[in-house]
């Protein structure tokens, strides 16, 4: 009974009756030629070749002209993938531009025109309209706005309008008069370009950068020089405040923190009140500004020891309050407190979000599916990829360019220059050199198209342009990470889209995300697969060439399956790749841990099911020994690998198993899956 239940399953995904026994042969084609794991996720082996005689000979026929398949089946023992219950939400959008135009200011006319012609701007965005007026009165505040609504330009124009019309003009030997703390070297780099730029017509004003990874000699010797505008990470600066003579604090009147939540997510609290007491022992009074996307606890705090009767700008809240942007004009200084209880995000206007449900085997060809998609047939797509360590960084930006990139080609040679073309890959990460992150940032920044694959280094703050979509192939630990990670498209009231990739046991997320007013449509895996279909690299030859329907669901598979083997003979062809996809698949299960407690119930390491997982980077069994493997942060990662022998304990009980590998086998399959876990253990 459970047998032929298990047959009509099967059967039915094909649709409908006179089609469904045409696809089997490729699938026991496959089937022959099966490794380790495949044998494991097959069960008890009763149970699948039932039709096997009626096949035979088709299957010898097609078997002939059918190259070697040495991999498992993508597509069977797959979790169902749920139903994405949410309710529509009314999501929180910031008008992002104003009528209003800089001549409209009190501005030095030089500065106006810089706006207009260097930066090529005419209007203010809300944000800027709201905050610029404030800070001309030299007044602190507070400014909570979403990512990409131009913040930077909020308060660099008034510093410039400031500085430039001091009475005594200013020296480079006075030293810095303005402070500008931000998170990352690359939002370090890009602030120091805009001020740079708003300086233009003012060059006795002169900027600077200080950030880890730079000569801190030549440093020392620019503050020796002089610096009017200092331009730091906080690590580097306290560096330099403990053992750099010649810094000083003694005529700064500015200071102002930028992504001042990301800051704090970096653990820089202690070297934010490090440099507060710098400047507090040098000098009592300035103007404090405080910029960040979202206002969290430790923001508050810090707004409460760093502001002096701050005016909080909160664009969104503004606009849930029912204010026309137009006739923002009359503000009460309210306490930066009152807007912690606010935690709907806003999200840019033009920007469309999409969430995929992809079992953990389908991930790596489904992303290149997406990545060929985008980048090969629509072109003119620039992507950022975002992943939760360096080491997958690493090895995805390894695989995908001599994957999709690189030695494929040699099979069609007339095909040869299209993937190369359009396919560039680009990473950056927190373990590169400082010289290859700023020029990879620099590289992508320029370039039309692109695919960047990076950690969370590159989620904040940073402005590049055109970037049409963002992919988070692993999930933000929180909302909050979420609309930073999205906000790097659809800047400035440009278009653009962004794609969550979740496993089924993971669709929770959605339904968290909906609560927090972030609204997602579902993109089907199917239809992402489906665009193999355009690229012959991954067709099967058959022996006479049948008409091939637009998108065959059965030859989607079958090109799915060709385009995981070329994965999986690469990762496989030299002792080294294996080690790496390992390293690569053990600092995805140590991320995977570290999904903060309220997230447990959604990203649980148990939830996952290791062999498939490891079919995501290329490995055809589940690697047996993790723990052995040296990785950057060792000790957290024997975390994972103790999970894994309770697991192996526990398999006696079916339930039990069943249990642990929630829905990842479909009924009946559970007790082969015992007994092969049972042998694995002798």
């Amino acid at each position: 009974k459970q047998s032929s239940a298990l047959k009509r399953k099967l059967q039915s995904a094909h649709g409908n009756p006179p089609l469904k026994r045409k696809p089997k042969p490729s699938i026991n084609t496959f089937k022959k030629c099966t490794t380790e794991a495949d044998i494991k996720e097959k069960g008890s082996s009763s149970q699948k070749p039932l039709p096997k005689k009626e096949l035979t000979d088709k299957r010898n026929e097609s078997q002939k002209s059918k190259p070697f398949i040495k991999t498992s089946s993508l597509f069977r023992n797959n979790p169902d993938i749920p139903e994405i219950h949410r309710k529509a939400v009314q999501q929180v959008q910031e008008n992002v531009f104003t009528t209003d135009s800089f001549s409209q200011l009190d501005l030095h006319p030089h500065l106006i025109s810089t706006i207009n012609t260097v930066l090529k701007i005419t209007s203010m965005t809300s944000v800027q309209k709201q905050t610029i007026p404030v800070l001309l009165q030299g007044k602190d505040a507070l400014v909570r706005s979403q990512t990409g609504s131009g913040k930077t330009l909020a308060y660099g124009i008034p510093l410039v309008q400031s500085l430039q019309g001091m009475e005594s003009k200013i020296q480079r030997s006075d030293g810095p008069y303005a402070l500008i703390l931000v998170p990352t070297r690359e939002l370090a780099l890009q602030s120091f370009d805009t001020v740079q730029k708003l300086l233009k017509p003012f060059a006795w004003i002169v900027p600077g950068v200080l950030m880890g990874g730079e000569k801190r000699k030549s440093e020392k010797a620019r503050l020796r020089k002089g610096i009017n505008i200092l331009i730091s990470t906080p690590g580097r600066l306290v560096d330099h405040i403990k053992s750099t003579e010649c810094i000083h604090f003694r005529r700064t009147q500015w200071l102002i923190i930028d992504e001042a939540d990301r800051i704090l997510d970096l653990g820089f609290e202690k070297d934010v009140a490090v440099i507060l007491n710098a400047l507090n022992a040098e000098r009592e009074t300035r103007q404090n500004v405080l910029l960040s996307a979202t206002l969290t606890e430790g923001v508050t705090r810090l707004a409460d020891i760093s502001l002096n009767d701050p005016i909080s700008i909160s664009i969104a809240d503004e606009i849930q309050k029912g204010f026309k942007p137009a006739s923002q004009t009359d503000r009460e200084p309210s306490s930066s407190s009152n807007c912690m209880g606010q935690e709907n995000f806003a999200v840019p206007e033009k920007l469309k979000q999409y969430v995929m449900m992809v079992p953990s085997k389908l991930r790596l060809v489904t992303l290149a599916a997406f990545i060929l998609e985008k980048c090969k047939f629509e072109k003119h797509h620039k992507i950022i990829i975002f992943f939760s360590s360096c080491e997958q960084v690493e090895f995805h930006y390894e695989l995908l360019v001599k994957v999709l990139s690189g030695g494929l080609e040699l099979e069609q040679p007339e095909r040869s220059s299209v993937p190369s073309a359009h396919l560039q890959f680009l990473r950056l990460h927190g373990s590169m050199e400082q010289e290859e992150r700023t020029e990879v940032f620099q590289e992508f920044l320029k370039s039309k198209t692109g695919i960047l694959l990076c950690t969370d280094v590159a989620a904040r703050g940073l402005d590049l342009p055109q970037v049409t979509w963002i992919v988070q192939y692993n999930a933000p630990a929180s909302p909050a990470e979420y609309i930073h990670r999205i906000g790097r498209t659809a800047r400035i009231g440009c278009h653009g889209n962004s794609l969550l990739v979740l496993a089924p046991s993971e669709a929770e997320y959605v339904s968290l995300l909906a609560s927090h007013k972030i609204n997602v449509s579902e993109m089907k895996m199917e239809k992402v697969l489906s665009s193999l279909m355009k690229d012959d690299r991954f067709k099967l030859h058959r022996p006479r060439s049948k008409k091939s329907c637009g998108t065959d669901p059965q030859e989607v598979r079958e090109r799915a399956t060709v385009l995981q083997t070329k994965f999986e003979n690469y990762v496989h062809s030299e002792e080294e790749t294996v080690r790496w996809a390992k390293k690569a698949l053990q600092s995805f299960l140590c991320a995977y841990t570290t999904y903060p407690r309220n997230l447990k119930h959604i990203f649980h390491i148990k939830s996952l099911h290791l062999g498939h997982v490891a079919k995501s980077f290329g490995l055809r069994d589940a690697p047996q020994n993790l723990t052995a493997l040296p990785t950057a942060g060792s000790k957290k990662k024997t975390k994972p690998n103790p999970k894994r022998s309770d697991l192996l304990k526990k398999t006696h009980g079916k339930r039990r198993l069943a249990e642990i590998l929630r829905s990842e086998y479909s009924s009946g399959m559970d007790t082969g899956v015992s007994k092969v876990k049972k042998k694995k253990k002798q």
